[in-house]
């Protein structure tokens, strides 16, 4: 069995391969999760949707459990390119990482992602698999059932030379959070992650809660935004609300982070008047609310 630290994706891969999923991400410093082995599956109280890859948020306790029980750590770390934990690249933590290149991710391709392993033979067994499990000794020929996950020579040309650039790209992710940290400051009713210190974000999306000081709830803001000509996300569905994975479970906290979680424009392309934009509408709003 494995531990999964991650949302829907490795979810879905792991249920497809009728293995056993973490149903969320622990994130016990920031918001006080519980954690619990059951034999052959873990469980937490809050899902992924804040940390969002924004902040290796990932706890020793959890690989100490896992080594405790003989659990391999996979990691869901789609967002997290350039995050580290405790000086650790976060992806390069588990048995082995996964990273997406979706088209809102911070290095993209479009589609697509990788696996990420110092496991040399589990490494040539994603390469065989990936291409229709087809016998790299004899053409066309495929023992097993396999998978067509390989990528574009045009999709990896795109990936390389954003890596090219991955320094200035999260200089500019670190500058734009704290010109949201500057523009929201003081605005009662928002609440974000406070930074750890044994984590360096990548600040894939800014994300923050609102809570009943503000005056209006998350929709209600997101409403707000959007007739101010701004754009906005909610935080994802936690994985126990959703229909293939209902346990029967309570999970209070992961429940009311996605009720109450928006993530705001956060594209590495952001000016500083377009931030300045979006604080002003925020501030507005909760002007008017109070």
């Amino acid at each position: 069995p494995a531990v999964i630290i991650g949302t829907i994706i490795l979810s879905l891969a792991v249920l497809h391969a009728v293995l056993y999923s973490v149903q969320a991400s622990l994130i016990p410093e920031l918001f006080g999760t519980r954690l619990r082995y059951s034999g052959a599956s873990m469980g937490y109280q809050l899902a992924s949707p804040l940390a969002g890859g924004a902040a290796p948020l990932i706890a020793a306790s959890l690989f100490e459990l896992a080594g405790e029980h003989g659990l391999e750590v996979v990691e869901d770390a789609a967002e997290a390119h350039g995050a580290r934990y405790k000086g650790r690249r976060v992806g390069a933590l588990g048995r082995i990482g996964a990273f997406s290149f979706y088209g809102n991710k911070i290095f993209t391709t479009g589609e697509g992602g990788a696996l990420v392993t110092n496991d040399a033979r589990l490494a040539e067994r994603a390469v065989f698999l990936r291409d229709h499990a087809m016998d790299p000794k004899r053409r066309y020929y495929h023992p097993e059932v396999g998978f067509n996950y390989r990528m574009t020579n045009i999709q990896a040309a795109l990936g390389c030379s954003q890596l090219e650039h991955a320094a200035e790209i999260l200089r500019r992710r670190h500058a734009l959070a704290r010109a949201y940290d500057a523009g929201l400051a003081g605005i009662s009713g928002l609440t974000w992650p406070v930074a750890m210190p044994w984590e360096e974000s990548v600040c894939w999306m800014y994300s923050v809660l609102v809570e009943p000081d503000f005056g209006l709830d998350r929709d209600a803001v997101a409403a707000g935004l959007r007739a101010r000509g701004v754009d906005s996300r909610p935080f994802f569905v936690p994985l126990h609300e959703l229909p293939p994975y209902l346990d029967g479970g309570s999970y209070p906290v992961a429940s009311a982070l996605s009720r109450q979680g928006i993530n705001l424009p956060s594209g590495t392309a952001l000016s500083p008047d377009e931030i300045a934009t979006v604080c002003g509408a925020l501030r507005e709003l909760a002007n008017a609310a109070a």
